[in-house]
């Protein structure tokens, strides 16, 4: 009979759910007690490791994404888009912990973080990057097909192309609720016209929200509404809902 009791991974840690997790170097990436300024450091560190960990996961998931669909394997490609917006909606919720960090608390903090900024995280300027490249992926393989978007979203049988378009919308929503999210936070603790870590002024924040991964895919639902049944009704369309 097998002997459960005996560890058999090799590596660091007194069994194998340790040496697997590497829990011991995970656990001493945080400041000690006697490194911090405040307390609360804990609070600020574990929210931003964490965000890098699900972000390395989401761009892992990005970057297969894009290659199959330069591969043309839609279906694949919409699975890993939604796994890797999954991600980064864990990243949104966790934010709510710094709602309970008090603005004077973070003060403190903020000695200890030199010019650390979320402009440098990893995590971040990864999105940025393979959000580019799986755009450019969609890109070239709705042309090389001769894909009409306009067309995908008014066909009556949502097809393959149409999920993936949605799941590339999805993600796209996803960061920008994100952005969403983090201004708010950014704001409520350092407050209004005032400069980062790095000097960059808060509202530089705000700005970002309004990006676009995938314009394209947008302006596809504006050309569905400029068009659509309702654009050839004499109907008031504020009056037509109102109670």
């Amino acid at each position: 009979m097998r002997d459960y009791s005996r560890q058999i991974l090799s590596g660091e840690g007194e069994n194998d759910y340790t040496r697997y997790m590497r829990t011991d170097t995970l656990l001493a990436l945080q400041r000690s007690p006697e490194e911090m300024a405040h307390r609360d450091e804990l609070l600020f560190q574990v929210v931003h490791q964490s965000a890098e960990l699900w972000l390395k996961l989401a761009c892992f998931e990005l970057r297969a994404a894009t290659a199959l669909i330069e591969d043309g394997e839609q279906d694949g490609a919409t699975t890993l888009l939604t796994r890797a917006s999954l991600a980064v909606e864990l990243v949104t919720d966790q934010l709510e912990m710094m709602r309970h960090l008090s603005p004077w608390d973070f003060q403190t903090i903020r000695t200890v973080l030199g010019h650390g900024s979320g402009g440098d995280s990893p995590g971040w300027l990864s999105v940025r990057r393979d959000s580019r490249a799986v755009g450019r992926a969609f890109s070239a393989f709705i042309e090389k097909r001769g894909i009409d978007l306009v067309d995908v979203y008014r066909a009556e049988c949502k097809g393959e192309t149409y999920r993936l378009a949605e799941a590339l919308i999805e993600w796209d929503e996803r960061v920008s609720l994100w952005r969403v999210r983090h201004y708010k936070i950014a704001t409520r603790v350092i407050g209004h016209q005032v400069t980062g870590t790095q000097g960059t002024p808060v509202e530089t924040l705000a700005k970002l929200i309004a990006y676009k991964f995938f314009p394209e895919l947008w302006e596809v639902r504006t050309h569905l509404t400029e068009t659509g049944p309702m654009a050839e009704s004499h109907t008031d369309p504020v009056e037509a809902v109102s109670p």
